[in-house]
């Protein structure tokens, strides 16, 4: 083949699709044939329009949870081989074919081929928990029990902490449940959700409280429930706007506040081996967590799924054709 499919994001709101060569790797990259690519919420900016964008944007950007098989090898690239099934780290990966380094393709065991496998939203969860020090004994909140979220309950629950997962929508709650939420509290209204947080910890609040919505008032909730001296860990994709925070409130429990994004590739790519450790543990399924499945031509409606989230949304995925 010497061209492909890709989708376009052309204006805010509006994606086609477009015929494009396939890339040639050059010294030490890959070329990976692509099986599918998770749709992140990071991807929503782009897709809903902010004045610093321009459009139409590049073939397959910003797709960057792409996972498939070795199409083709650069020169002196080493470790793998043509039909290798791997989990890249690209940002073109809403298409047919993607190029990227050798060292941003990590391997598939047999356990994850034949299945989504969005390797750097995996990843990111991974690398979230790491940075929040859960163990044993402690009590953690989990606000937004969707991709994320879902993972750091079953990551923590399996530390031996009591999780309480706190969600809008039911069908979240119970996927939490299922992972080892020992308490599910409706995320409705603000008063309410305070109290019952209040009840549920003896009015001393939470060891962690992990934000993973990347909304105002979830991250003001968070805020109000962990407990003096905890910590608040922010997963959320913040990119709508600037945010208040009460940092009388912060400074006077004298909590932690970690950003856990990272930026380093190599931070992503110890993070995507540890998710693909902890899916062959058994501590979550793919399969539960990516729950709507579309072809490449339909970007907009992946897109759009993603901003509604409804009942039983977890995670889109484009699947490549063929």
């Amino acid at each position: 083949m010497s061209k492909m499919q890709a989708a376009v994001i052309q204006a805010p709101g509006k994606a086609g699709m477009v015929e494009v060569p396939v890339p040639e790797p050059g010294p030490g990259e890959v070329v990976v044939r692509l099986e599918g690519c998770g749709v992140c919420a990071s991807n929503i900016p782009l897709w809903e329009g902010r004045p610093w964008f321009t459009y139409p944007a590049a073939p397959g950007a910003p797709g960057h949870e792409g996972w498939g098989r070795v199409a083709a090898l650069g020169r002196g690239v080493n470790g793998l081989a043509e039909g290798d099934a791997v989990t890249v780290l690209s940002y073109h990966a809403f298409a047919e074919y993607d190029k990227v380094p050798a060292a941003s393709a990590v391997r598939l065991p047999s356990l994850l081929q034949g299945i989504p496998f969005p390797g750097e939203s995996v990843g990111c969860a991974l690398n979230v928990f790491r940075r929040s020090d859960i163990h044993a004994g402690q009590t953690v909140a989990v606000m937004g029990a969707g991709f994320l979220g879902v993972i750091f309950v079953a990551l923590a629950a399996a530390k031996g902490a009591r999780v309480i997962a706190i969600s809008r929508r039911q069908s979240a709650l119970e996927l939490a449940k299922s992972y080892g939420a020992c308490e599910l509290v409706h995320l409705d209204d603000h008063n309410r959700v305070l109290e019952e947080l209040r009840n549920l910890t003896g009015g001393r609040g939470c060891d962690r409280v992990l934000e993973a919505t990347g909304h105002q008032w979830p991250l003001d909730v968070a805020g109000e429930i962990v407990c003096e001296r905890g910590q608040l860990i922010i997963a959320g994709f913040h990119q709508d706007g600037p945010r208040q925070v009460n940092l009388q409130l912060w400074n006077w429990k004298g909590i932690d506040v970690v950003n856990a994004h990272e930026r380093e590739a190599q931070r992503y790519l110890e993070g995507i081996r540890a998710g693909i450790e902890a899916v062959e543990a058994g501590l979550f399924r793919m399969t539960d967590l990516v729950t709507h499945k579309y072809g490449l031509t339909e970007l907009e409606k992946a897109c759009q799924t993603l901003v509604e989230r409804p009942e039983g949304f977890v995670k889109a995925a484009l699947l490549m054709p063929g």
